[in-house]
This record gives structure tokens, C-alpha cells and sequence, in this order.
């Protein structure tokens, strides 16, 4: 099994893409392993004793569950306190808007550089969504793969490709 976190910040939606934490997690596909990438919806570790309770249930569960072996959970986890969290939902990605522009920078030896300005704003964050959860008060548990391929777009894009080969 691969453990990665209890990242402090959230990582719920598209913010996936971007994320240390679900990286590492993923690896543990390679290993052919189930895999958790845990996060607490705070920078700060108030409540953190919260985040630990469900990282050390859903760890132990496991068990008892045998995840298939490739098997990437993202676990999300409200910044309450544990009597205040609702319960565990199975939840899929919701969707941001696109970020603010990049913001150059330029470093004391004249080089450049980007800081990624702030997430856009959600987009989509309706039931079933890990926005919706977590701001609901559950934690939010969305089972991740690495295949990012537009099914939906292949066939179309193919009849498109075979008059151009």
C-alpha cells in the first residue's frame, strides 16, 4: 500500500493535475499497489486530529475491502472537528474555471520565472462532486486513474484524421 499526505490544502477537482500528493499516490499504481492520497481542506492544523482519524480508518478498512491493486483514492477531508464531520461520501471530480494569467517573476540574477496565480473559481461543484461534499461537511473519497484520453471525442476525431494520413 502507499500512503501520500495528510497534504495541509485541498485537492479536489482539476487541482488533481497539479498535485504532489496525488503523484505520489499514483506511483503506487506502478507497484501495483492500492494507493491513498490524503488532504485537509486547511493550511493550517487546527483540526488536523480530524484528518488523521479518517486517514487511519480508511487505512485500516482497507483491509477488510482488499482495494484492487491499482486502485488511486483521493480522500479529501473538511477542516471541522471529528464530531462535526457528516460522514464519508463517494464523490467524482468537479471542475474549476480556468486560473488567473501566470505571474512573472524575475529572480535577483535576472532570470525569469512563473508563479501559477490563484485556482479559478468552481465550476462545477454540484451533488456528487468532491466540492459539493467536503463543503457539505463529508469527506470526500474519488477513486482516480491515470488515463486522461477524450473517449467521447476518439471517433470523431479519427474520421476526422482519415482523410489527412
Amino acid at each position: 500500500m502507499v500512503v501520500s499526505g495528510i497534504n495541509l490544502g485541498a485537492n479536489l477537482g482539476d487541482d488533481v493535475l497539479y498535485s504532489g500528493t496525488v503523484a505520489a499516490a499514483l506511483e503506487g499504481r506502478f507497484l501495483q499497489r492500492p494507493s491513498f492520497a490524503f488532504s485537509f481542506l486547511s493550511r493550517q492544523p487546527d483540526n488536523l486530529a480530524t484528518a488523521a482519524h479518517y486517514a487511519r480508518l480508511l487505512v485500516e478498512a482497507h483491509e477488510q475491502f482488499d482495494l484492487p491493486p491499482r486502485t488511486v483514492l483521493n480522500v479529501n477531508i473538511p477542516n471541522l472537528p471529528l464530531e462535526h464531520i457528516r460522514g464519508i461520501q463517494l464523490t467524482r471530480l468537479g471542475h474549476r474555471a480556468r486560473a488567473a494569467a501566470p505571474v512573472k517573476v524575475v529572480d535577483p540574477r535576472g532570470r525569469a520565472g512563473y508563479w501559477i496565480a490563484a485556482a479559478g473559481d468552481v465550476e462545477d461543484g454540484g451533488a456528487g462532486t468532491d466540492f459539493h461534499a467536503v463543503m457539505q461537511g463529508y469527506v470526500s473519497i474519488t477513486p482516480l486513474q491515470l488515463d486522461r484520453t477524450y473517449q467521447d471525442g476518439f471517433s470523431s476525431l479519427n474520421n476526422w484524421l482519415e482523410g489527412r494520413r
